[in-house]
Parts: C-alpha cells; sequence; structure tokens
C-alpha cells in the first residue's frame, strides 16, 4: 500500500468520525440547513484529492443544479455547483501560483490570453462601478466559471483527449433528464406555449435560457449519434437526440431556433469546404448589409399589440414580427435602454452587473411594453453584446468580442491543420456549438449561469486545445519534411 493511499485512507477514517456525530446532533436539533455540511466536506475531500472527479461531478451536475434564489429568495446561489466552482477555482489558482501545476501551453494560449485581457478590462470598471458590491460579485462569478469550465476543462483535454467525449456525455445526459422532466410537466398542461415559460423550473428558471443550452448541445448530440463508435453508444445518443429535438421544439424559444439555423449556415461552410477569403467575404457582407439597413430596421418597431400564439405555426412565424409581439418588443425596450446607458458613459460603463439595477429611468414610456416592468428593476440587457457595452464600456465590448474572433479565427486555422476526421468532428462540434450561441447572444444573456456558461466555456477548452494538437502536428510535418 503506497503512502498516499494511506493519507487519504486516515484522511477518510478522520472525516467519517467527525461526521457521524455532527449527523446525530443535527438530527437530535432538527438543524437540518446543517445537513449541508457533511456534503461540503465531501466536497473539500473531492477538491483536494481527487480534482479530476470534482470536475466531472460539477459538469454532471450542472443542467440538474438548482438556484436557491428561485426556491427560497435567498443568496442567489446554484447547488451544488457554484459551492464546488468556487472551490476548484480556489485550489487551481494556488495551485497555479505556487506549485507550479499548469500546462504552459494553455495558459499561453491565443484565447487565454483573450479571456485575460476581458477579464482585465471588467475588473477596471468594477472600480469605477456605480454598485462596486454589485460588480465585484458578477466578476468573482465569472471567474469561478471560466477557471473550472474552461481552465480545469482544458487540462483534463490535454491529458486524454477522450475527456472530451465524455465532458459531451456528462453535459447530455443530465441535461436529457432535465428535458424528460420538463416535457413530462409540459404535457399535463397541452403542449401550451404560456405554459412552456416555467414547466422547467426549478431546474431552469425559464424557456429563454432553456433553450439556449438545448440549442448549444444540440451539435454534440448530432456528433455522438453519427461518430464512429459501438452501435450501443451510437444507438443511446440518437434516443438523446430525438428527446432534444422534441425538447428544443416545444421550448416555443425562437432564439434557440434562430441560432440553430445559423449553425446549419455555418456547418455548409464545413460541408462545402468554402475558401478563408469566401467565408470571410461573406460574414462582411451581411455585417455590412445589417449595418447600412439598422436604422430601416429599427424603424419598423412599433407599438405593442400582442403577445405570442399558442399555435406553434403562428409562434414560429412570430419570429419575423417586429411590430406587434410583445416578447420582441420588449427586447427592444432592454436594447435602447443599454444604448442609452452607453451613451451616458461611453469609456467605462456602469459597472458589471448594474444593467438590471439601473435600466429604469433610461425606459421611454413609448417604448414599454405589456410585459415591462415599471419600476425596470429586474430582467437583464437581453444581449450579450449590448450588456458589456452598457457596464464595461466600449472595451468591455470589444475585449468580449476579442475572445469571439480569436476563437474563430484559431479554429478555422486548426480545422486545416488537423489531419484526423475524429478530431474535425470534434472541432465542429465545438464551433458549431458555439455558433449558436454567438447568435443567441444578439438576442439574450446567460453567461452569468452555470448551465449555459459549462457548454460555452467548455467547448471554448476544446477548441484551444484541438489548436495546440494541431500546433505539434503541424510542428512534426514540416520536421519530417
Amino acid at each position: 500500500m503506497t503512502t498516499r493511499t494511506q493519507i487519504t485512507n486516515k484522511g477518510i477514517a478522520i472525516i467519517a468520525l467527525l461526521v457521524l456525530p455532527l449527523i446525530g446532533l443535527i438530527v437530535a436539533n432538527e438543524w437540518w440547513e446543517l445537513l449541508l455540511l457533511p456534503a461540503g466536506l465531501i466536497v473539500v475531500w473531492l477538491t483536494l484529492f481527487r480534482l479530476d472527479w470534482a470536475m466531472w461531478f460539477v459538469v454532471f451536475s450542472t443542467p440538474l443544479s438548482v438556484n436557491l434564489t428561485d426556491l427560497t429568495g435567498g443568496a442567489g446561489l446554484s447547488l451544488p455547483t457554484e459551492p464546488m466552482l468556487v472551490s476548484i477555482s480556489a485550489l487551481v489558482m494556488v495551485k497555479m501560483l505556487f506549485m507550479g501545476e499548469y500546462d504552459i501551453r494553455l495558459i499561453k494560449h491565443p484565447i487565454s490570453i483573450a479571456i485575460y485581457i476581458y477579464l482585465a478590462w471588467m475588473l477596471l470598471t468594477v472600480i469605477t462601478s456605480q454598485l462596486p458590491v454589485v460588480s465585484l460579485k458578477q466578476w468573482i462569478t465569472r471567474v469561478w466559471f471560466i477557471i473550472p469550465y474552461y481552465f480545469v476543462l482544458g487540462h483534463l483535454f490535454l491529458r486524454d483527449p477522450k475527456n472530451a467525449v465524455r465532458f459531451l456525455w456528462l453535459l447530455l445526459v443530465p441535461l436529457i433528464i432535465a428535458c424528460t422532466y420538463t416535457m413530462v410537466i409540459h404535457s399535463q398542461y397541452g403542449f401550451t406555449k404560456k405554459t412552456s415559460t416555467w414547466v422547467m423550473f426549478p431546474l431552469f428558471k425559464e424557456h429563454t435560457s432553456y433553450g439556449a443550452v438545448l440549442a448549444m448541445l444540440y451539435p454534440a448530440a448530432l456528433y455522438l449519434t453519427f461518430r464512429r463508435s459501438s452501435w450501443g453508444f451510437n444507438a443511446i445518443a440518437a434516443v438523446l437526440l430525438v428527446v432534444l429535438t422534441a425538447a428544443t421544439v416545444l421550448s416555443y424559444t425562437r432564439a434557440a431556433w434562430l441560432s440553430l439555423l445559423g449553425a446549419g449556415a455555418v456547418y455548409l461552410v464545413y460541408a462545402f469546404r468554402m475558401s478563408k477569403r469566401v467565408v470571410w467575404s461573406l460574414a462582411g457582407l451581411v455585417l455590412l448589409v445589417t449595418a447600412l439597413n439598422f436604422s430601416y430596421i429599427s424603424s419598423k418597431f412599433e407599438r405593442n399589440t400582442q403577445d405570442s400564439s399558442d399555435d406553434l405555426n403562428e409562434h414560429v412565424a412570430s419570429v419575423t414580427n417586429v411590430s406587434t409581439d410583445a416578447s420582441n418588443l420588449e427586447r427592444i425596450n432592454r436594447w435602447n435602454c443599454a444604448i442609452r446607458m452607453y451613451l451616458e458613459r461611453p469609456f467605462l460603463g456602469h459597472g458589471p452587473g448594474t444593467y438590471m439595477f439601473l435600466y429604469a429611468p433610461y425606459q421611454k414610456s413609448s417604448e414599454k411594453t405589456i410585459i415591462s416592468t415599471n419600476g425596470g428593476n429586474r430582467g437583464n440587457a437581453h444581449s450579450e453584446y449590448l450588456s458589456p457595452l452598457a457596464e464595461s464600456g466600449t472595451f468591455g465590448l470589444v475585449t468580449f468580442l476579442g475572445i469571439i474572433i480569436t476563437v474563430i479565427v484559431v479554429s478555422v486555422n486548426s480545422y486545416q491543420r488537423l489531419d484526423s476526421n475524429r478530431l474535425k468532428g470534434l472541432l465542429r462540434l465545438a464551433f458549431l456549438g458555439l455558433v449558436t450561441y454567438y447568435l443567441h447572444g444578439f438576442l439574450n444573456n446567460f453567461l452569468d449561469m452555470d448551465k449555459a456558461s459549462a457548454p460555452f466555456w467548455g467547448f471554448t477548452a476544446i477548441l484551444a486545445c484541438l489548436s495546440i494538437v494541431s500546433n505539434q502536428l503541424n510542428k512534426a510535418n514540416k520536421a519530417n519534411r
């Protein structure tokens, strides 16, 4: 028996001796809240001695996590994930700073550097925030999502490429459990649009975040279904894909549907092997046409008269309804507020996380809808791009776009260098999953949630690691020549 095993066993024995009397004391006095303490000790042990197990547990738990704010109105904390994310982040920082335990290739990667710049500017705007405590909490939350879901997972992916596939399964299986739960509840109300907004509670707060996560993981389900593997795994993946498809349709989340269409268009670029010049030209043309016609598009947004239809066909048609659909019009109201906030403080913004507390005075009565909040005291900017613009100023948006642009450039270059179809397939699914969120980000922002952050930063980590692999292959090929 090794010394490490002896120490581990001794540690387990000590924990057991401490935990059992504590449980007896809790039961005797009915201190039920303290039952979380033994769970916390288990979390600490896992984090200290088996960081990989702790990370996989967090990944699996993420789609099934429950926010305390939603249940009790107390602290905004997702259980069991966020306490473990905090512990993992702290341990990883200690290991990196004092023990030198990190993979320098990931630490120095261009995507990682783009993330550092983003976090650094965000921290600067915390200092100048109108609500410093709120902004500091927002920044810390962003950090404890990025370190585990990007850096820790990235380390695991580099250690063993099979861990990337393990990550997909550990996200998809519990997500399908959440989908099944949601659809069972939804069926009791006839699968109506009205009830679709809350039937996923408490696993998801509402249907838009639910739809965004479903869309992000849809390419992963496709990849697992059609990759070369045993027929058993392919069959299981096919079942997951069917359930995921039904859940996406029944989520009534138009932004998710649109994002999947966009990802499908990007897939055609891969399928027809379009050159980088053609891809960038098409992207530039789309952006140019949108920019030149933005004022015309905005002028079509009129006063609300109705809400989205219960009928699925009519709801699909309402995707393009920008003159009467309340959901669409409320987004415009929030966007306009974000722009006005930005124009007031264009350089440093109002502070990370402050939009929901400050946007009320920027609403115009003519732009409010039947679903607007008069106090303007809840909700976000409904845009992953306008939100940092209002909260962290011009460079807040620029640094976030810097991450996206770096990911796109790295992905395109890596795809051309990879010679393995399996690795290319893995890159495609990760990139397409991110594309769904890049597009979804025009209509919503959910990166302050663990459920959206896990696939977003996890897919980003996959792309960074595949880039490292492709660079190694490129160097090896040059050496052989």
